[in-house]
């Protein structure tokens, strides 16, 4: 459960907020208006890549592009080997500058994903997204202001839950001399998120901590339901972001391990498929997120683990150890004590210790190596109606481990348990977000001692 803020200082950001909206509602100085203000709307989803346009200067303009006319002020078109771009081309953009849809986006709009990146050595920038639902006549931001600090494309994504037509700004808000590039910018059209699955023994059942969407153009939180578990994939890691699953003695059975590691042919087509032998001279283990274990009821079952987008780049000795004895340990309170689990786990960071050193990616720079796994698990007795069942009594494990070969295979995975509140605030996700308030609140907060 993500935490409110105090009551005063709510007050103030709500104020704070209303002045900044309030000055900055219609068109400012700094972003004028375009003398070419419409090109035909386009249908959601759409997405700009840039690749089809070119502007050398900074002065303001229209130039048109894949989905139709955009102002550029003090923002050009970036191919230099200091801009940050997925393909070829992206947007850059210097001062106060701002990029502009001059066209209307219709059928609806859930969300916006947008990559951003520092050009060459420049120092971060902070840029905002505004949004207009009068066809530019007047703009007001949307979501929080958003800061870029790296060199590699960082992906971020606000939720606009437009029914109608929409346009959007990007517009760079530090006062600075520092470059910003914008890419691939996704208009994704959903309902909105999955909708609440509450059943027993759904892989869902405790929620969906990151929003994650089965449009293909949510390219970063894309959800996939495996049949044996559910994932929320990450395009531009080359891995998943988290895996959730549930376990039960109906999951149990004598099947061996298939060790058939192969690619995920339900991703996108366009879309790089990580194979089995991505990971091949790396100093990395194939780390399962559903493990086989917890799936040898049937071949089928065991061989969808194998899945690479069920894998991440994993230290062999953290694999093969504490990781491993977490699963062990999930395994028996199944197996041997009459439990049923509900299990999520992830990764986050970049740059982990293998074999071979400190890597931040393998197979040509195509898969992220995370620094830090971490798993939350909730345990229930065996029985049904298992989200009612879930209290303030209730055991739940929290780990955040180093994806570190430097850790023991013997360490014990007890040494890195933490609040599953702790993992909220270190990645900004939603855990846990179908149970009562009243009970995340004291089951977030505790970190397991058994």
């Amino acid at each position: 459960m993500k935490k409110n803020i105090q009551p005063l200082l709510w007050l103030m950001a709500v104020l704070v907020t209303w002045s900044a909206c309030k000055k900055s509602n219609d068109t400012v100085t700094n972003n004028p208006v375009p003398t070419d203000t419409t090109s035909n709307p386009i249908s959601s989803p759409a997405k700009e890549n840039f690749e089809s346009g070119t502007k050398d200067s900074y002065d303001p303009s229209s130039i048109s592009l894949s989905t139709g006319k955009w102002h550029f002020n003090n923002a050009v078109i970036g191919t230099t080997g200091d801009d940050r771009r997925n393909d070829n081309k992206s947007a850059r953009i210097q001062g106060k500058g701002s990029i502009s849809m001059n066209f209307d986006i219709v059928g609806g709009v859930y969300r916006v994903a947008i990559s951003s990146g520092v050009f060459g050595t420049d120092g971060p920038s902070t840029w905002q997204l505004w949004v207009s639902y009068n066809s530019g006549s007047s703009y007001s931001q949307i979501g929080n202001d958003i800061t870029t600090t790296g060199t590699v494309l960082q992906h971020d994504t606000i939720v606009i839950n437009a029914v109608n037509k929409v346009r959007f700004a990007i517009r760079k808000s530090s006062v600075d001399n520092n470059r910003l590039n914008i890419d691939d910018v996704s208009a994704i059209l959903t309902s909105g998120p999955l909708a609440p699955n509450f059943a027993d023994d759904n892989h869902m059942l405790l929620g969906n901590p990151t929003n994650a969407t089965p449009s293909p153009l949510d390219e970063e939180n894309y959800y996939m339901d495996k049949g044996y578990y559910a994932l929320c994939y990450q395009r531009s890691l080359g891995i998943p972001k988290w895996v959730s699953w549930h376990l039960s003695t109906a999951d149990i059975g004598s099947t061996p391990r298939q060790d058939d590691f192969r690619p995920d042919d339900d991703l996108p087509v366009s879309w790089y498929h990580v194979s089995d032998q991505s990971y091949a001279g790396s100093g990395f283990d194939r780390g399962h997120q559903c493990p086989s274990n917890d799936r040898t009821l049937t071949v089928p079952a065991n061989s969808s683990t194998f899945l690479m987008t069920n894998m991440i780049p994993q230290a062999p000795n953290l694999n093969q150890g504490a990781w491993q004895k977490l699963e062990d340990s999930c395994n028996r309170l199944v197996t041997l004590l009459g439990k049923e689990v509900y299990i999520i786990c992830g990764s986050y960071g970049t740059g982990g210790t293998g074999n071979n050193g400190l890597l931040n990616s393998i197979d040509n720079e195509r898969i992220s190596v995370p620094a830090r796994l971490w798993k939350i698990v909730v345990v229930l007795p065996n029985g049904n109606n298992d989200l009612s069942r879930i209290t303030t009594g209730t055991r739940v494990i929290a780990v955040d481990m180093p994806n570190d070969n430097t850790v023991g295979i013997g360490t014990d995975w007890k040494s890195y348990r933490v609040s599953v509140d702790a993992l909220e605030t270190i990645m900004g996700y939603d855990f846990l977000s179908n149970v009562p308030a009243a009970v995340q609140q004291v089951i977030e907060a505790q970190v397991d001692n058994l």
